[in-house]
C-alpha cells in the first residue's frame, strides 16, 4: 500500500532500524554512571550527538536531545524568551508556523507577553522585508520555519536571519520538515527538529542553541542534557535518530532530484485530470517531496477515505478533517481554497508506478465524492432567470455544501445580479472567494448576519 504521508511521519529508515537494534544491546545503561556499562552508553550518546551536530551545523555542546520535536520547540521558545526578559516580551512568528510554535506563542501571550504574526503571500512564504519591519527594540525572539509542513513552501531563512542579526534578535528556526534534505542556511540562533520526520524513531527531538544566546531553562532543573531536557535519555532511539539523519543526508541529493520529478508530474497532471483543482504552495521554492492541492465541491475527509480504500495514504488540511470544523491555519493564512484539500508527501524510494497509479485512482475518487454531494457539473451557468438577486441559506451546513449551493444557483440571476450565501461555516470565508476566482465571478464581500455571515457574489458571466 503506497504511503504518501511522509511529512507527518516518514517510514523508519533501514539504517535507523539497524542502529536501534544494536543500541538496545549496548546502550541501555545510565550514561551518567562510571561503570563499564555506563561508559559504553555515554560513548554511544556522545557519538550520536557529534553526528547530529555535524548534520545540523553546530557544536556538539550546543545540541540537546529532547523527547520530541514539539518539546524542543516549547523548550526553545520558553528558554529564549526567559533568557531575554530584560530586553522585552515581544515575540515574532509567521502566520504559518507549526502548531507547536503557535501554541507556545499563545501561552506567552496569555502570560502577558505580546506576539506579532507576520502574514504570508498566496504561496505561503513570508516576505523578508515584511518580517524585518515588525522587529522592535523589545523583541526577545523571532521564529520562522525553514519550510512549511502543509504546502512545502521554503521560507527565506537567510534573509530573515540577516534582518534579525541587524536588529540584535535571536532567530529560532523550526527545521522539522527540511533537515533531512540538507542544512539550514546560516544565521539562526536556535534550531529545532524531529527525528520521525526524516526516518528516525519517534520520540527524539533536537534543540540546538548557539553559544552566546541568552537562554534560561524553564521548569524544574534536571542534570540531564545540560539541564535543558529532563529525564533519562532514550539512548537507542537517539543513536538511531543520528544514524538515520546521516544516512538520509547522504542520499538526499539524488533522492531530491528523483522525487522532485515525481512531484512535478503530480502538480502538472492533477489539474489536467481533475476539473476545478487548485494546486497550492510555491511551485519552485519548495520541498522536493511534497505537493498540496484542493478540490472544489469535495469533502476532504470523504476523499481521504476513498483514497485509502484505493490503497493510498495521504493527509489533508481541509476543515472537513478537523473536529473544530475550521480550515487549516496555513491555508487560511494563504487565502486559498481549503475544501477537498489533499497533501501528498512522498517517502524515499517512492516509485514512478506508485505515482502513476495514484493519478489513475484520484479522478474517479473525486468524481464519486462530488456526485454523492450533488455538486454541479463543470459547465457554464444556465441562462439567467428574471430574479436580480437570490439568497442561499446554508446555515448549519458544512463545507463544501455552501459553495455547492452557490454554484447551483448562480445561473439563476442575470449578469450583474447577486447571490448572497448565508453560512456559519468558517471555511466559507476562504472557499467562496476561491470559487469566485476559479469561476471568474466577482466576490463582493462579507456582511454581518443574524447568524454566521452573509457572503455576496456578483455574476459576471
Amino acid at each position: 500500500m503506497p504511503y504518501f504521508d511522509a511529512a507527518s511521519a516518514a517510514p523508519l529508515h533501514p539504517v535507523a532500524r539497524q542502529a536501534l537494534l544494536a543500541a538496545l544491546d549496548e546502550g541501555w545503561a545510565d550514561p551518567a554512571r562510571l561503570h563499564r556499562e555506563g561508559r559504553r552508553a555515554r560513548l554511544l550518546l556522545d557519538a550520536a550527538r557529534e553526528a547530529a551536530a555535524e548534520a545540523v551545523g553546530c557544536r556538539p555542546d550546543e545540541l540537546t536531545f529532547t523527547s520530541s520535536g514539539t518539546r524542543a520547540v516549547h523548550s526553545g521558545i520558553s528558554g529564549a524568551l526567559a533568557g531575554r526578559r530584560r530586553v522585552g516580551r515581544h515575540l515574532v512568528v509567521s502566520a504559518v508556523e507549526h502548531s507547536s510554535v503557535l501554541h507556545s506563542a499563545a501561552t506567552h501571550e496569555s502570560g502577558g507577553g505580546s506576539v506579532t504574526e507576520v502574514p504570508v503571500d498566496v504561496t505561503g512564504a513570508v516576505r523578508a522585508q515584511a518580517y524585518a519591519s515588525v522587529l522592535r527594540e523589545d523583541t526577545a525572539l523571532a521564529c520562522l520555519q525553514s519550510a512549511n509542513h502543509e504546502v512545502g513552501t521554503e521560507q527565506p531563512v537567510a534573509e530573515v536571519a540577516e534582518a534579525c542579526r541587524a536588529a540584535g534578535v535571536p532567530l529560532l528556526v523550526d527545521a522539522a520538515q527540511s533537515l533531512g534534505w540538507g542544512p539550514v542556511p546560516a544565521g539562526w540562533s536556535l534550531l529545532t527538529a524531529s527525528a520521525h520526520k526524516w526516518g528516525g524513531p519517534a520520540g527524539v527531538g533536537l534543540l540546538a542553541v548557539r553559544k552566546g544566546v541568552r537562554f534560561a531553562v524553564q521548569g524544574p532543573a534536571d542534570e540531564r542534557e545540560s539541564g535543558r531536557a529532563a529525564g533519562f535519555e532514550d539512548i537507542p532511539a537517539i543513536v538511531a535518530a543520528a544514524a538515520s539523519l546521516r544516512a538520509v543526508r547522504a542520499e538526499a541529493a539524488a533522492e531530491s532530484v528523483r522525487l522532485r520529478a515525481l512531484v512535478d508530474r503530480i502538480r502538472t497532471r492533477v489539474p489536467a485530470l481533475v476539473p476545478d483543482v487548485e494546486v497550492v504552495g510555491d511551485p519552485v521554492r519548495r520541498l522536493p517531496h511534497l505537493v498540496t492541492f484542493s478540490c472544489l465541491y469535495v469533502d476532504g475527509e470523504t476523499l481521504l477515505h476513498e483514497l485509502d480504500r484505493s490503497g493510498f495514504s495521504v493527509s489533508s488540511g481541509s476543515s472537513c478533517t478537523s473536529s473544530t470544523l475550521t480550515p487549516s491555519h496555513v491555508l487560511r493564512a494563504m487565502g486559498v481554497l481549503s475544501e477537498g484539500n489533499v497533501r501528498v508527501s512522498l517517502p524515499a524510494g517512492t516509485s514512478e508506478e506508485d505515482v502513476d497509479r495514484f493519478l489513475e485512482v484520484l479522478p474517479p475518487a473525486v468524481a464519486g465524492v462530488r456526485e454523492k454531494l450533488g455538486a454541479p457539473a463543470a459547465t457554464a451557468p444556465a441562462p439567467a432567470a428574471p430574479a436580480a438577486s437570490l439568497v442561499v441559506d446554508a446555515l448549519g451546513r458544512r463545507c463544501p455544501i455552501p459553495v455547492i449551493e452557490l454554484a447551483k444557483v448562480i445561473g439563476e440571476v442575470p449578469v450583474g445580479g447577486t447571490v448572497t450565501v448565508l453560512s456559519d461555516d468558517e471555511a466559507a470565508r476562504l472557499d467562496i472567494p476561491a470559487w469566485c476566482a476559479m469561476r471568474e465571478q466577482e466576490y463582493v464581500g462579507e456582511e454581518p448576519a443574524d447568524r454566521g455571515s452573509a457572503y455576496v457574489v456578483r455574476r459576471l458571466s
